[in-house]
């Protein structure tokens, strides 16, 4: 299982956010997001869908500060509004290898804002650029030998600072990329692991400010190259 098709098989999913960016309208049921996100991995080559057979977990409105687990998980009942917040979760697989991306996608008068700056909403424009800035962070911070624990303290104080919460239901802010979901290890205070000793992780900070409804998801997947960390 090489680099080129862990990297392959992470593309299937940042096609299938494009390709949704493309197509999603306002009065689209979720049931009808998620079967295009789903659809499209497919076609593209995923074979199945490692996180409870769950290609996309999507989220619309109030609803974006919901955090559970994928065992519990049923595509909402809702239609996408003129102006909505919207988040896509994918998880396609290929053989044993998995993608894992994210993304918190903002329509203003039924337009998709493809860049965070052009965001009227001032509140939705602030939590994709506090998302931007805190994979910045991340990147600075960590070296090969940063340990899972220190990662999730340091960025849950970057993510306080920066006026917000951590909506994770169990507190972490990644995990570790595997064969098998129950072999993850958590971007959490008591795994002192060193970042390193897997060969891929995401760091997917889902965050809100205190007194909102909204939620914001942006995921990545990384992993260290002669010690320098890289985007899958």
């Amino acid at each position: 299982m090489s680099l080129q098709e862990y990297a392959a098989v992470q593309q299937i999913a940042k096609d299938t956010v494009a390709y949704l960016k493309t197509v999603i309208r306002a009065g689209m049921h979720l049931t009808e997001v998620r079967r295009l996100c789903e659809e499209k991995m497919l076609a593209l080559g995923a074979d199945s869908f490692w996180y409870y057979n769950i290609g996309a977990f999507v989220f619309s409105g109030d609803e974006t500060a919901v955090s559970l687990s994928g065992r519990d998980y049923k595509t909402p009942d809702r239609c996408l509004a003129e102006n909505d917040i919207l988040t896509v979760d994918l998880s396609p697989q290929r053989g044993n290898i998995w993608g894992d991306f994210a993304r918190t996608i903002i329509l203003e008068n039924a337009q998709v804002r493809q860049n965070p700056y052009e965001i009227q909403n001032a509140e939705r424009r602030r939590g994709l650029l506090t998302e931007e800035l805190l994979h910045r962070e991340m990147r600075r911070f960590v070296t090969p030998e940063t340990t899972f624990s220190s990662l999730c303290e340091h960025m849950n104080r970057v993510i306080e600072a920066e006026g917000f919460v951590n909506l994770d239901y169990r507190g972490n802010l990644g995990h570790s990329i595997e064969t098998a979901r129950d072999a993850r290890i958590y971007i959490e205070p008591e795994n002192g692991r060193p970042l390193a000793s897997v060969r891929y992780f995401t760091f997917e900070p889902h965050i809100a400010l205190p007194d909102s409804k909204y939620g914001y998801k942006h995921e990545n997947i990384y992993y260290f190259a002669d010690g320098v960390l890289h985007e899958l």
